[in-house]
């Protein structure tokens, strides 16, 4: 017989996790439920529907619910952001496709970084060594001048580090250092990231 069968009580009740127990903190959102409906509302209106070069536009909208918004921040329509007031975008990064930033704790996106399409950055889980399975929040960094390439997923804690590249489709699990290229499932460093010898006198952005 199935070890874990023989320890169920006969009568069901949880023995990892009890959600009937579960509570968000008091204070956990950092604004009130009433602040949260409206970002939501907003977000999936005013933001959503947005035509895809009104930039400013969406920089202010979540520059009204708190977020700390540097200049030239580039972010479409299509990304999703779960509490704006716990998120920091550097100048001049740029937020891709149905991205989504899952701001339960603090996500800081430094200058000049790229989180490309449908890349996930998490910084929200539970603890499962408590049974009522409470909320964690721990951070998420992209610092400056790093690239998140398309379909990433960044799990709670991790930083990426000042010029680091992650390549598509991986899964960080663990920091990233400073200016390497980093793959995989789990991700881990490929090569150092070498600097461009081209556009170094001011090229435009494409």
């Amino acid at each position: 017989m199935n070890e874990l069968a023989k320890d169920t009580p006969a009568d069901h009740e949880p023995i990892f996790q009890d959600l009937s127990r579960f509570r968000v903190e008091p204070g956990f959102r950092g604004r009130s439920g009433l602040v949260v409906l409206a970002w939501q509302i907003v977000q999936d209106t005013l933001f959503a529907w947005s035509p895809q070069p009104a930039y400013g536009w969406r920089r202010f909208l979540l520059r009204l619910f708190g977020a700390e918004v540097g200049t030239g921040v580039v972010i479409r329509p299509t990304a999703r952001v779960t509490y704006p007031w716990k998120v920091k975008l550097g100048n001049h990064c740029w937020i891709g496709d149905h991205t989504e930033l899952y701001s339960l704790g603090p996500i800081t996106i430094g200058n000049n970084a790229v989180v490309s399409q449908k890349s996930y950055l998490c910084a929200g889980s539970h603890d499962p060594s408590d049974m009522t399975f409470p909320l964690t929040n721990p951070p998420v960094v992209v610092e400056d001048e790093a690239w998140i390439a398309t379909d990433c997923f960044l799990a709670p804690g991790v930083t990426v580090g000042r010029g680091a590249i992650v390549a598509a489709r991986s899964t960080v699990r663990t920091d990233i250092p400073p200016g390497t290229v980093a793959a995989g499932t789990p991700a881990t460093v490929r090569k150092m990231r070498e600097r461009p010898t081209r556009g170094l006198a001011g090229a435009a952005r494409p």
